[in-house]
């Protein structure tokens, strides 16, 4: 891996880089309607002669092989954008009335972009092939990495990377740490039937609204005393209804929220007791409680061998002061997906910097990065695919 020559380009195509994400994020597409930015990078590629595969309607997989036959690696990055109205004054501003690049696609997408201009050029110095995924619906619910999946075009894969940007992370900074970065997550549903009757005769029914208090609060303590410490989770009960009338006897009630996790086995243990829970619970109030669990996406999961690989490149690209180490982080990531294909690392990779642009979390209307980061994810792209490539 030469260090200079790959700065010398990631320099070279910073520029593009910077303007591709700008009219990413003036022109962003919900998930699965992403046609005009599937379109650009499609455009950019046969500009280039780089072959392309169309898994989905939206979304592409860029081909690039080396001087001879090797290993195949993916690398990946998502394009879809959220129905957040942006907030901030910039000149590259979503132009789109209601949707906002407001959590990073828009670099994710552009950084890949320059990644396969340089990979391109230095296409005779490794062997093997690269794929560059440009994933429609991350934020969305089914995932559009199983639609990238789903022809087979992956199959070939000995490892897929990918980053996600983060602005709570100084710029520069990197983290590839092995283990769970991403959660698990599920839905649970439970409702609690009772009998309706007659607010001030309560003793003549059963109250559906006492037993769904008792069993949230009974779920609690779920986590504190029934999971081993190491293996966190989070239960949350985010929605509630129930009741007609202040003077009525609530016959049902219905309540909803999710699950986080970083053990993909645990959501056996996890369903198993919130059945017992909510089903012990109720029959204590004389209710009666149906419980549903809906698994979501899987723990995004780095995988240990592609971890001392990735802190090798980044140590030589960027010093080894760069590398840190980031708390489990209980957003959900359908990258978690491309473990079922082969071996994942999914690098963190610092935007914030105060000096330049104001600091607010993704999904935020008034989000923005500071694009350098952009250069410093070609960079990591590039030398991890020289490394494993000719490894």
């Amino acid at each position: 891996m030469n260090c200079q020559e790959i700065k010398r380009l990631a320099e070279e195509n910073f520029d593009f880089a910077v303007q591709t994400r700008r009219r990413f994020h003036a022109h962003p597409e919900l998930s699965n309607q992403e046609h005009e930015t599937t379109q650009y990078i499609i455009d950019q590629l046969e500009q280039l002669g780089i072959p392309y595969i169309r898994p989905a309607e939206t979304g592409v997989i860029a081909v690039i092989r080396g001087k001879q036959p090797g290993k195949v690696l993916g690398i990946r990055a998502d394009i879809d954008a959220l129905p957040i109205q942006e907030r901030n004054d910039v000149p590259y501003r979503s132009q789109n009335d209601g949707v906002m690049h407001a959590c990073g696609h828009d670099a994710h997408a552009a950084e890949l972009l320059a990644t396969a201009k340089i990979l391109w050029e230095l296409r005779s110095q490794f062997r093997g092939t690269v794929k560059l995924i440009f994933q429609p619906a991350e934020e969305y619910f089914p995932s559009g990495a199983l639609a990238m999946m789903a022809g087979g075009d992956l199959d070939d894969c000995g490892a897929i990377i990918g980053t996600h940007i983060l602005t709570n992370l100084p710029v520069g900074k990197i983290c590839v740490e092995a283990g769970g970065k991403m959660a698990a997550s599920a839905s649970v549903n439970i409702r609690v039937k009772g009998k309706g009757g007659h607010g001030g005769m309560p003793y003549q029914a059963v109250d559906a609204i006492v037993a769904a208090a008792a069993i949230i609060m009974n779920l609690q303590p779920l986590v504190s005393r029934e999971l081993n410490f190491n293996d966190p989770a989070v239960v949350t009960i985010g929605i509630l209804e129930a009741g007609t009338g202040k003077n009525i006897i609530a016959e049902e009630a219905y309540m909803t929220g999710t699950l986080r996790y970083f053990n993909n086995d645990l959501i056996g243990q996890l369903e198993t007791s919130i059945r017992r829970i909510a089903e012990n619970t109720a029959a204590a109030y004389r209710a009666q409680a149906e419980v549903e669990i809906v698994p979501g996406l899987p723990a995004v999961v780095n995988d240990a061998e592609l971890s001392r690989m990735s802190e090798a490149v980044a140590a030589e690209l960027f010093g080894a002061d760069a590398l840190i180490r980031t708390e489990r982080n209980a957003g959900c990531d359908d990258f978690a997906y491309y473990a079922q294909k082969a071996p994942i690392l999914y690098a963190q990779i610092g935007a914030g910097n105060p000096e330049k642009i104001p600091l607010y979390p993704h999904h935020n209307p008034r989000f923005d990065l500071d694009e350098d980061c952009m250069k410093q994810a070609a960079e990591y792209f590039t030398g991890f695919a020289l490394t494993f490539l000719n490894s």
